[in-house]
């Protein structure tokens, strides 16, 4: 397994330099968003592909991940068409001044190539070693997936659609899948890498998985998903009303304020 990782890092470290280096001529550095599920995608492909054959188990968890990172990124490559650098990025080049190029590079890409290696411990696994057939939680797992797979999805759509209607930057998306949580997009994510850790559950060491998990729903819920947008529109009473009626992360109803 400990080989698995080190051609992994390898494969991820070469992506994330050629990657810093695009950001550098086009000074854009949220293209390393647009990385982030191709990366994953990378250490799919190069630890299923290091492998002599394959299993029905390894060949779904790449599959699965292959089809989660392309769909990310073609998503983000449209989104970032017109748009310039994002204003996260764009806040922290001002704040590095003329150091923005060496710090981004270990900060924002290698920091975010090292994340993509600990959260990548069940593609991982389940390319160390052949398993047997598919079982019960393997399936279980992959329903999950397609759950995940569909709110992410129907979400980012939903998002796109209102972003071309709305008539001024503050509106606020409230309908849809965006009514019962304020994260339909990063909760599918989270619920999409859960159905993988099942998946990988019965391997042995699989339980690791579940850390990895745990730690995809520390970094959405407490440093690069949610707390994002919350901080954005922090001053916008619209999105405090909705703050105040619908969930942050797992979908339920909304609440009717009495007045």
């Amino acid at each position: 397994m400990w080989v698995l990782y080190g051609i992994s890092g390898a494969a991820v470290l070469i992506f994330m330099v050629l990657l810093f280096l695009v950001a550098q001529i086009k000074r854009d550095n949220s293209i390393v968003d647009i990385g982030w599920g191709l990366g994953f995608v990378i250490i799919a492909l190069t630890t299923f592909g290091y492998q002599k054959g394959f299993d029905i188990r390894q060949l779904l968890v790449t599959s699965l991940v292959c089809i989660w990172g392309v769909r990310l990124a073609v998503y983000l490559f449209i989104r970032s068409l017109g748009r310039g650098e994002d204003y996260r990025y764009a806040n922290f080049r001002k704040q590095w001044g003329s150091r923005a190029a060496l710090i981004s590079f270990f900060r924002v890409f290698m920091m975010q190539g090292f994340i993509m290696l600990l959260l990548a411990y069940p593609i991982i696994r389940v390319h160390a070693e052949h398993s047997s057939a598919l079982d019960l939680t393997a399936y279980l797992g992959l329903m999950l997936w397609i759950v995940g797979f569909g709110f992410q999805v129907i979400g980012d759509w939903q998002l796109r659609q209102f972003k071309k209607k709305r008539r001024n930057p503050e509106e606020v998306l409230t309908w849809g899948l965006w009514r019962y949580t304020r994260h339909p997009n990063y909760f599918g994510e989270a619920v999409m890498w859960w159905g993988v850790a099942l998946i990988v559950l019965p391997l042995p060491g699989g339980w690791g998985a579940l850390i990895s998990s745990l730690l995809i729903n520390f970094l959405l819920l407490r440093v690069s998903g949610v707390p994002f947008l919350d901080r954005r529109y922090a001053d916008n009473p619209a999105y405090q009303q909705y703050k105040r009626e619908t969930n942050r992360f797992i979908p339920w109803f909304p609440r009717i304020e009495r007045r």
